[in-house]
């Protein structure tokens, strides 16, 4: 028996709070939270004068939109069977909902950290960002939705989409402010 087998018969324990806990996971729930943080960052960059203020929502946006453009295809190539808690069926591996739910929460979170005044809130708002996560995937594995490794699966792609963002986001800043002149620059 595989270890990822022994884990979920451990963890299996379908319950109202497990099932709260794995719609985090949902696109209907974690799409918007992350349209509202793009929304709020892209308007406040407008309002503060930020040269491209709309690229980081809009690298953010396009990083949501590679989440079933990758798991899609992942789950055909994998054509993984579910737990014994969902319907036959294949397509368990990877796990959308935690792919949707990483992407989504990471982004904002990333998007929401540089308009943060203190280290605290910065450091209470990637706790949060990790505990939600880590719930949406309890969630889905007690609620027999999804194997453990497909919810693992999902955080290690969700981490490389991520960290692929900040990079992006860090490059994009640096250049602005190290290479282009502002509006408030120049000669005098």
């Amino acid at each position: 028996m595989r270890v990822d087998e022994r884990a979920s018969r451990a963890l299996i324990h379908p319950d109202g709070v497990s099932e709260v806990l794995a719609d985090l996971g949902n696109v209907q729930v974690a799409v918007p939270v992350l349209a509202a943080v793009l929304l709020y960052v892209a308007r406040r960059a407008r309002l503060t004068g930020t040269d491209r203020w709309w690229l980081p929502a809009a690298a953010a946006a396009v990083l949501m939109a590679l989440v079933p453009a990758l798991v899609v295809p992942l789950k055909e190539l994998t054509d993984r069977p579910g737990t014994p808690a969902v319907p036959p069926g294949t397509g368990y591996y990877p796990s959308g909902h935690t792919a949707t739910a990483a992407a989504a929460y990471g982004a904002a979170t990333l998007l929401l950290l540089p308009w943060l005044r203190s280290a605290y809130a910065r450091r209470e708002l990637v706790i949060a960002c990790v505990v939600v996560n880590a719930a949406v995937g309890l969630g889905l594995v007690r609620r027999g939705y999804h194997w453990p490794l497909d919810v693992v699966a999902s955080w290690c792609l969700g981490a490389l989409l991520l960290v692929s963002l900040w990079l992006f986001l860090s490059r994009s800043s640096r250049r602005t402010s190290a290479g282009t002149p502002s509006r408030r620059t120049g000669p005098s």
